[in-house]
């Protein structure tokens, strides 16, 4: 080691030092003296790594112990700043995973700060004043809306799955088309789920062609579920045959074998009376007879993140009984939220005025545009220099795995700035206090009204002016 090196790792800050000084500072009021500890020896460990692995001609300069205390007094100061923050989504992705998915509906915030600010009955019969079933309180909601016999919510769709396939098919064969051997976001395919529910995948089929006659010759004495994945982020087009859910119902019932639909996405009201692509709904899909559907909550649905389970009676009943169940299982927050944002269903005209992420998918066009003349008046009226906006027509998209081929239209105001490339601008706006996350188009900046409430106007005009003014 040479004598640079040497030198810099003698002088390194004395934890002890920094330790006193940050104590001058009153560092105690805000954390305690582990986390200052912890903290104090992670900064210095750093700063001895990078002596030990820079170049010759880039070692660091020589660090004090005031500078050292700086440096863990900011990083404990960090620990108080929110890092899960409400934004802006601007991109015209209705269902962005990235961005939290479905927005909530006020009635479904409101009950969840409700139920969370005191107790409340979440495993308890108020009528008879003994243990419940978490689920009763919505089970009854949800059977209503969907004409299933029972149901059962878990934490996502991916884990309902998980439970349904460890029930039915544990140690036994799931027969599913090939083509139907989804991947969802974050590399979770349905095979590795497979697996893990300890359920032996058998492929019937091609990629592009399944018919009945495959699933029927898979039957044997080890077969436990005839598994349906519907494709809710993806289409095959062009030479292709599946097997309709009908039949496969009827060849399940012949044999015996329960067949499951996972439906992906979720949906309770037929979309295509609003000009979109037909998304088959829960109700539809239970109405062939099918033994049991999974859905999502947080996409179609428009509400929290969670796994629904609904079908025959039997069925979930042997589902509720798994003992993974209580590892899958939701809280309070989102059982409040979940039946706040099911009621909206009850007339289901009502819905899409009702649930942010179904009105976006579902707007007249003429209303979007409104809004977007709505913001560029109130963009115009700060009198920013250097900007210029325009209207224009652009499409958006359901996201979520959602309605994968559907071309929204939509309206996007744009932005450029005279001095301020489109790509720093779109930095900047993301470190906005509310971050606003746009789209960056041949120098532009694309706000998509879609996926924007005039409600959110403010913040927009709030972070232009902040990243303009520095």
């Amino acid at each position: 080691m040479d004598d640079k090196r040497k030198e810099l790792l003698k002088g390194l800050p004395k934890i002890d030092e920094v330790i006193g000084l940050l104590g001058e500072k009153g560092i105690d009021e805000k954390a305690s003296r582990e986390i200052v500890l912890t903290t104090c020896r992670d900064v210095v460990q750093k700063l001895r790594d990078s002596i030990l692995t820079a170049q010759d001609n880039q070692l660091p300069a020589l660090s004090t112990d005031a500078a050292a205390a700086r440096n863990v007094e900011a990083i404990i100061d960090d620990l108080y700043h929110y890092k899960l923050k409400r934004l802006v989504n601007a991109t015209g992705v209705i269902l962005h995973t990235n961005l939290g998915r479905a927005p909530l509906c006020p009635e479904a915030v409101e009950r969840i700060a409700e139920v969370g600010r005191g107790y409340s009955n979440l495993e308890f019969d108020l009528a008879q004043g003994v243990r419940g079933l978490r689920y009763d309180h919505v089970s009854r909601l949800i059977c209503a809306l969907t004409g299933a016999e029972d149901a059962l919510i878990v934490n996502n769709n991916a884990a309902a799955v998980l439970l349904a396939l460890n029930t039915l098919a544990e140690n036994k064969e799931a027969i599913v088309s090939r083509g139907e051997l989804i991947e969802i976001g974050g590399e979770f395919r349905i095979p590795d789920v497979m697996t893990k529910s300890n359920s032996i995948l058998r492929e019937v089929g091609t990629t592009n062609r399944t018919r009945l006659a495959d699933y029927e010759k898979a039957i044997g004495p080890n077969t436990g579920v005839i598994l349906k994945v519907h494709t809710s982020n993806y289409r095959i087009v062009g030479f292709t045959e599946e097997a309709e859910l009908v039949p496969l119902v009827a060849l399940g019932k012949q044999h015996g074998i329960p067949v499951f639909d996972d439906l992906g996405s979720g949906c309770l009201v037929d979309l295509d009376s609003y000009g979109l692509q037909h998304e088959p709904t829960v109700r539809e899909v239970l109405a062939t007879g099918v033994d049991i559907v999974s859905f999502s909550g947080d996409k179609l649905l428009g509400g929290p993140q969670a796994g629904i389970i609904v079908g025959k009676k039997d069925v979930v009943a042997r589902i509720k009984r798994n003992p993974l169940n209580r590892a899958l299982r939701i809280d309070k927050f989102t059982l409040a939220a979940l039946e706040a944002t099911l009621m909206h269903y009850l007339v289901p005209e009502e819905a899409p005025r009702k649930l942010r992420s179904l009105k976006a998918l579902t707007e007249q066009l003429r209303d979007v545009k409104k809004r977007a003349r709505k913001l560029i008046n109130k963009l115009k009226r700060t009198n920013i220099p250097d900007l210029t906006f325009e209207l224009r027509e652009d499409v958006a998209a359901a996201g979520g795995g959602s309605l994968p081929t559907e071309n929204i239209p939509t309206i996007v105001v744009t932005i450029k700035h005279a001095k301020i490339p489109s790509n720093r601008m779109e930095a900047k706006l993301r470190q906005a206090a509310v971050p606003i996350i746009v789209r960056v188009d041949e120098d532009q900046i694309l706000l998509d009204l879609r996926t924007v409430a005039e409600d959110e106007f403010g913040f927009i005009v709030d972070a232009l002016r902040q990243i303009l003014a520095n």
